[in-house]
């Protein structure tokens, strides 16, 4: 039965080679029309499968590439490299912005006219190519000065090339100018408009265009027509690379891998936080994101962690915070990179900031409230704790409340109650344990049995549950 299995899936591994082999053939003797979607914003990703695409459509023999663009903007960098894969391929490149109600604006519009033949669908629009920050802000004076000349010199380039309106192309980048298609075509910033691709392919067929290989003659009419579509890598990336997404990613990494540190053991949180952090790299890695800003967030883990080690100071817990927001509102502004032509801005969502920024806050207060108010995350004293409890040291520094201590030959952090300053050189009883933070009093005047005393009552009302608090208990 094995045996008769295995010879099945040989055949049939055999015959899929075949077809595939014979296909491409077929293909590459009959003209056929490659067909590449492109929704969405211009970055690296898009850049890299259009790249490969235009590739794979020249070695398949292709009659033409059409590109199907509805795009808001995006990444000048990215943009350069789609239009220097158009300029330089060996076989004509359509660009259709389609379907109806699509857009190829700011981006777009460099692409759109970079390509062999620029065609619109009815209801669509292109312009609108100022660049701006890729959070959407106006570039400084200066820099918006270079930026727009480099621009309109990139633009104009594409439109000399083309034999498009310079003129009207260069007004998208000065005045932030946008044309609906029929305004397009009358402005010679586009070819003609198309229902569909069929009609598309239709008017292409008999015309004549310049390519890096020389001259071509499109017989696009009736051509097969195929889709290049994107690679499983192409899609995982384009899922990852979501600035709200490696965000999170990041930050649920980075605080699963403190919980793990805090309490070695569990390996789960370990294991998720590595992973986490994995996908949230390579997420950033395929953004135009703010390396300081990244840093900014670690260290803001970092933080916190130090304030789970050491709860009661509060300074490593309000310090977690201000670095962790601070470089989430940094992570995407741009204020370190190379600016883009304006489309979705690239942030993370204020909602997103503010969960996590006030979680972080709201764990760092009930740390500082259970240090200070009892001494013990569970309000009792363990087993483990009572070594400590009951005995005395010296004030090293001024308890305000916090501060150092001297227990024997060890120098410790010590809290005491908010509103009670013990002095460098007192003595100090120690009334319970929290991680590694002493809870501590000032050893009252009377000496030991005024000390037992006080002790006493503080394990007495812990003792005790809170429906019988004894209401002269002290605090």
């Amino acid at each position: 039965m094995r045996r008769n299995l295995a010879y099945l899936l040989l055949v049939f591994g055999l015959g899929w080679l075949y077809i595939g082999s014979t296909l491409s053939a077929v293909l590459a003797d009959s003209g056929h029309v490659a067909v590449i979607n492109i929704d969405g914003a211009i970055e690296r990703i898009n850049a890299n499968y259009l790249e490969r695409a235009i590739d794979k459509a020249t070695s398949e023999g292709a009659e033409l590439v059409v590109i199907k663009l509805d795009t808001p903007g995006g990444l000048l960098s990215s943009t350069r490299k789609m239009v220097e894969a158009i300029l330089g391929s060996e076989i004509p490149v359509a660009v259709y912005v389609s379907p109806p109600g699509a857009q190829a604006a700011s981006a777009g519009t460099f692409i759109t006219a970079a390509a062999n033949f620029a065609v619109m669908a009815p209801g669509t629009n292109i312009g609108a190519a100022s660049p701006v920050a890729s959070g959407g802000e106006d570039l400084p004076e200066t820099l918006a000065k270079k930026v727009n000349e480099d621009t309109l010199a990139f633009i104009r380039s594409i439109a000399e090339q083309r034999n498009r309106n310079a003129e009207a192309l260069q007004e998208t980048v000065t005045l932030a100018r946008s044309y609906s298609a029929s305004e397009a075509v009358e402005r010679n910033v586009v070819d003609f408009i198309a229902r569909d691709l069929e009609d598309m392919l239709n008017l292409l067929d008999g015309r004549t265009t310049e390519t890096t290989a020389g001259t071509a003659v499109l017989q696009t009419r009736g051509a097969t027509v195929t889709e290049i579509g994107r690679t499983l890598l192409e899609r995982f990336l384009g899922v990852v690379a979501n600035p709200n997404l490696a965000f999170l990613l990041l930050s649920i990494g980075g605080l699963a891998i403190m919980v793990e540190l805090w309490s070695p053991g569990f390996v789960g949180p370990g294991v998720i936080g590595v992973i986490a952090l994995a996908l949230g790299f390579l997420g950033l890695g395929n953004l135009p994101v703010n390396w300081i800003a990244v840093g900014l967030i670690i260290f803001a883990m970092i933080l916190f962690f130090l304030e789970m080690q050491e709860p009661g100071l509060g300074i490593f817990g309000l310090g977690s915070v201000v670095c962790f927001v601070l470089g989430a509102f940094l992570l995407f502004g741009n204020y370190f990179s190379t600016p883009e032509i304006p489309g979705d801005s690239m942030r993370v969502s204020l909602w997103i900031i503010s969960a996590f920024g006030g979680a972080l806050l709201a764990f760092t207060l009930f740390f500082l409230y259970i240090a200070r108010s009892t001494g013990s995350s569970a309000g009792y004293i363990s087993a483990s704790e009572g070594a400590l409890v009951g005995k005395t040291g010296i004030a090293i520094s001024d308890l305000e409340p916090s501060g150092r201590i001297r227990l024997a030959d060890e120098e410790r952090t010590a809290t005491t109650n908010p509103g009670d300053v013990i002095r460098e050189g007192e003595e100090v009883i120690i009334l319970g344990v929290y991680g590694n933070i002493l809870k501590v009093s000032r050893v009252p005047p009377g000496g030991v049995m005024l000390k037992r005393s006080l002790l006493n009552r503080l394990l007495g009302k812990r003792k005790h549950s809170p429906s019988h608090k004894d209401p002269t208990a002290p605090d």
